[in-house]
């Protein structure tokens, strides 16, 4: 039997999720900031970056998989390259083609960050079971990562 869903139900699922994702983010971001001294989407960026084919990647793809947009993904490379966390290089192919790539500067403060990262992460989420109205979101979402 398949269980129907309403569009209330939806949403509440929705909305609780929202909630459960905002409240982490800010969580990480001041943890990050605080600790390391980078924001949540530099250490996106320096994860993708550290763990891409030749620790680079086009600026396009970083831009998706830190989930922003292409202009907010050049300024967000122009802090990680003030920082000396990372370059943007050319495409010897495609003169057009820009990539970011990390530094070993880059990879060490986000081995350095990634502990924090992991700890906070799993701290606000065990926070947020203790909610009763967050409990079951998070097992869910911890069961479906298992």
């Amino acid at each position: 039997m398949v269980a129907t869903h309403t569009a209330s139900s939806d949403q509440a699922v929705w909305s609780r999720l929202l909630v459960l994702h905002s409240r982490v983010e800010r969580e990480l971001a001041q943890a990050l900031q605080r600790r390391h001294g980078i924001g949540l989407s530099e250490y996106r960026a320096l994860e993708s970056l550290t763990h891409a084919e030749d620790s680079e990647l086009r600026m396009q793809d970083l831009a998706e998989r830190v989930g922003l947009g292409q202009s907010s993904v050049t300024r967000l490379v122009a802090r990680l390259e003030v920082a000396g966390f990372a370059f943007k290089d050319l495409c010897p192919s495609d003169k057009r083609g820009v990539y970011a790539v990390v530094t070993d500067e880059g990879r060490e403060r986000y081995a350095a960050a990634r502990t924090t990262y992991a700890d906070v992460l799993s701290s606000a989420l065990n926070a947020l079971t203790a909610d009763p109205e967050y409990a079951s979101t998070v097992q869910s979402l911890r069961a479906a990562g298992a």
